[in-house]
């Protein structure tokens, strides 16, 4: 028997707590439930003219996505805690509850400060949603059998990756920006009627009341703000070096010891020690953080690669990118039939070492070259990172039991947002100093992607962002050569999956 034999046989017998009498019906709500999640970022985007030119706030309208991000972010662990206490169904449906609630405030905003308001409203029961659903994916269905949801999963963020432009274009073009988020209660109303009536768990035997960590739920949640609104901010709304930064970073690092220390004293931490301590967890939350770092590249810098180097329409240089979503969902499909040969590290090491050599060879390309070379990559790229990110979500999941479940997934897609966010701050500052060397020290990829409108593009220009986009690209395989070297040291040779 191989190693990849070893750790399917090994599955463990934790049966889910969860069970429905329609199980199909309950996958089609988690399958709605992640789609508000997921429409949500790339349909707001496009209506992003209409918004400031009704609402005003030029300014300040990059926050209609940070503060979104940074509470779906900071509010994951708290999530994935109290699953873990209480059970899936009360968390998802409060999540999804607060997520309409804060849809429909968005609807009936007044001005820009309110819409941001009502967007973190929104962001903090996204954390529910994408939280909660990765783990009922677990509890819903044994190990063999899991790819097929995480598959579903996969296609939803692939076909909301591809449908969201489209459709926030449309209504903010022939209704109005407001059914951009409207759009979202007959979404969720459904959701949440096949949640209620077909997702049932059995009664749990507490032998005392839960205990709630409210005050490490408190300190995650501050530190993960300061933390992230620092990275979000630096460089964009303030130099890195200013007093705004500084501060930020110093308070921090200071709610960084008080989480600690808050934690370390928690009879139920939000965010426990073992999910650290554990080789196997451990070593997939660093590797999926290299992952959100890496899918910065593609996903912010190669829209403005196409349009401004290879000349491209907008809808054009979105198709070049959008292909990685159809190889993405179809390689995590299949990639079971290579974890159950060589295991779960192995699938995954050979997914992200192929994804290093495709990041690699993007600098290569000819300049200015044509759109179907970089689709190309991409569309491989896809490919590459399917077969790396279900194999460790799989796995993970395997080797702990329900009551742990909840917690290590949040772990895990906490460590993948936290990334993104790093990724687009240092990735940022990367092509923003490139760009200034190669143009004399004046200019930055903001200023650039505001003058695609304005007509043709100089030549000096697209040569400095084809070498700005090149660099932010060496950025990104030397995140994949981290996320393979953390798999190969770190992770264990079979994952300890618990028996079936």
């Amino acid at each position: 028997m191989d190693q990849g034999d070893t750790e399917i046989r090994a599955e463990a017998a934790d049966r889910p707590p969860a069970s429905t009498g329609r199980r199909g019906a309950v996958v089609a709500a988690l399958m709605l439930a992640m789609a508000l999640a997921a429409l949500d970022s790339t349909i707001v985007s496009t209506a992003v003219p209409q918004i400031v030119g009704d609402l005003g706030g030029f300014s300040v309208f990059s926050w209609l996505f940070s503060g979104y991000l940074l509470a779906v972010t900071v509010t994951l662990p708290v999530y994935g805690k109290l699953s873990d206490t209480f059970g899936r169904k009360p968390v998802l449906i409060a999540g999804a509850v607060l997520f309409l609630l804060g849809s429909l405030l968005c609807a009936v905003a007044w001005n820009m400060g309110a819409l941001i308001a009502f967007r973190i409203v929104q962001g903090l029961g996204g954390g529910a949603l994408q939280g909660t659903v990765q783990t009922l994916a677990a509890d819903l269905y044994p190990l063999k059998d899991r790819p097929k949801i995480q598959a579903k999963l996969s296609t939803v963020w692939a076909v909301s990756a591809v449908a969201g432009p489209g459709v926030g274009g449309v209504l903010a073009a022939y209704a109005d920006w407001r059914w951009i988020f409207l759009v979202n209660l007959p979404i969720g109303a459904v959701a949440l009627w096949l949640i209620v009536r077909h997702l049932h768990e059995p009664q749990r035997k507490l032998t005392e009341r839960p205990r709630i960590d409210w005050a490490g739920a408190l300190a995650v949640f501050a530190c993960g703000g300061v933390l992230l609104t620092a990275l979000v901010q630096g460089g964009v709304a303030w130099p890195w070096l200013s007093a705004p930064s500084t501060a930020l970073f110093a308070a921090g690092l200071a709610l960084v010891g008080v989480v600690v220390l808050v934690e370390r004293r928690a009879a139920e931490p939000i965010i426990p020690g073992w999910v650290w301590r554990r080789r196997t967890i451990a070593a997939v939350n660093l590797a999926l953080g290299a992952l959100g770092l890496l899918m910065v590249a593609p996903s912010v810098f190669l829209p403005t690669y196409a349009q401004s180097v290879l000349g491209l329409a907008p809808v054009a240089a979105g198709f070049v990118l959008s292909v990685w979503t159809l190889s993405w969902p179809v390689s995590a499909a299949l990639s079971q039939h290579v974890y159950r040969r060589i295991g779960f590290r192995n699938t995954a090491m050979l997914g992200i070492g192929t994804a290093a050599l495709i990041l690699l060879a993007f600098p290569f390309l000819p300049y200015p070259g044509q759109a179907w070379q970089p689709a190309l990559l991409m569309l491989f790229l896809g490919g590459a990172l399917g077969l790396f990110q279900l194999p460790l979500i799989v796995g993970v999941q395997s080797t702990v039991g329900w009551a742990e479940r909840g917690t290590t997934t949040a772990s895990v897609l906490f460590c993948r947002q936290t990334g993104q966010t790093i990724g687009a701050s240092v990735f940022g500052a990367v092509a923003n100093g490139v760009l200034a060397s190669r143009l004399g020290g004046t200019g930055d990829l903001d200023s650039v992607t505001r003058g695609l409108d304005s007509g043709a593009v100089p030549e000096a220009t697209r040569r400095a962002v084809a070498d700005a986009v090149h660099a932010v690209y060496l950025g990104a395989f030397c995140a994949a050569v981290l996320a393979f070297l953390v798999l190969l040291f770190l992770a264990p040779r079979r994952f300890p999956v618990l028996k079936d």
